[in-house]
C-alpha cells in the first residue's frame, strides 16, 4: 500500500553497467496525476534512471518503489506486468505492422478488454484512428511516436515512462507530442519524461529534476526551474 502517496519513487539509487557507476544516489518521486520531467546535459544519467526503474541495469544501492512496493531488480518483463509502461527513444514501433497491429502487440499482457482498449486509444489519439490500417513505418516521425505511446498504454499503466519522445522531430510535431502527453496525463496516467527539449518539458511538467553527472543538482516545480536564473543559464540556453 502506498502510504506516502507516491506512484513511483527512486530512493538513493546508485547504479550502472558492470563496474561503471553512472548514478550516484539519485532521488526521484512521481505523485499520482503528475508529469515529472528529468533534464540535464548529455551523459547526466537521465536515460540511465529510466533503465534503473525498468530493471535493465545493476542497482548496487537504494530502492525503486511502485505504489510503495519495492520492485528493485525486478526483471524487465515483470516490471511491465506490474504497471510500468515504457516508450524508448528509438525502435519503439513495429514498422512493418499496421497501426492497429502495433497496438494489439502492446496488449500482450491483457487477457480481455482489448477491443474496448483499442477504442479508448483511438479516442485519445484521433489521428491514428483513420490510419489504423497503415503500416507504422509509413507514418511521419510524430505520428509514429504517437503509435508508440498508444501501444505502451494498451495495458493498464500505473505510470508511463517516456525517453526523449520529441528527439529528431520538427517544432510542429514537438508541440503536438507535448500536447498529447498532457492529454494522456489528463486521462489519469502519471508520466515521467526524460527530455532534451528542456523548456518545453518543464513547461508542461508539474515538477522537474535536473541531473548532472549522475546526481541530483536541482529540483522544483516546472515553473520554479524555468524561472531559476542558474538553471536557465546552465541548461535552458538563457538567463544572465
Amino acid at each position: 500500500m502506498n502510504t506516502d502517496n507516491f506512484t513511483l519513487e527512486l530512493k538513493n539509487i546508485t547504479a550502472g553497467y558492470g563496474e561503471s557507476e553512472i548514478l550516484h544516489g539519485i532521488n526521484l518521486k512521481v505523485k499520482p496525476g503528475e508529469i515529472v520531467a528529468i533534464i540535464g546535459p548529455n551523459g547526466a544519467g537521465k536515460s540511465t534512471a529510466i533503465k534503473a526503474i525498468l530493471g535493465l541495469l545493476n542497482i548496487t544501492k537504494g530502492s525503486v518503489l511502485l505504489d510503495g512496493n519495492d520492485i528493485t531488480d525486478t526483471p524487465p518483463d515483470r516490471v511491465v506486468t506490474k504497471g510500468i509502461s515504457y516508450v524508448p527513444q528509438t525502435h519503439n514501433v513495429f514498422v512493418n505492422l499496421s497501426v492497429q497491429e502495433n497496438l494489439e502487440m502492446g496488449a500482450w499482457t491483457r487477457t480481455d478488454g482489448i477491443p474496448e482498449r483499442l477504442d479508448e486509444m483511438f479516442t485519445l489519439f484521433p489521428d491514428l484512428r483513420e490510419k489504423r490500417r497503415q503500416a507504422a513505418g509509413s507514418l511521419s516521425g510524430g505520428q509514429r511516436q504517437m503509435v508508440a505511446m498508444a501501444k505502451a498504454l494498451m495495458v493498464d499503466a500505473k505510470v508511463l515512462l517516456l525517453d526523449e519522445p520529441t528527439a529528431g522531430l520538427s517544432p510542429k510535431y514537438r508541440g503536438e507530442i507535448f500536447s498529447t502527453i498532457q492529454d494522456i496525463n489528463s486521462s489519469g496516467v502519471p508520466i515521467l519524461i526524460v527530455e532534451q527539449n528542456a523548456k518545453q518539458a518543464l513547461g508542461c511538467a508539474n515538477r522537474g529534476y535536473v541531473l548532472v553527472e549522475g546526481t541530483n543538482r536541482y529540483e522544483g516545480t516546472g515553473k520554479e526551474l524555468l524561472d531559476d536564473r542558474e538553471v536557465a543559464r546552465m541548461f535552458l540556453g538563457g538567463g544572465e
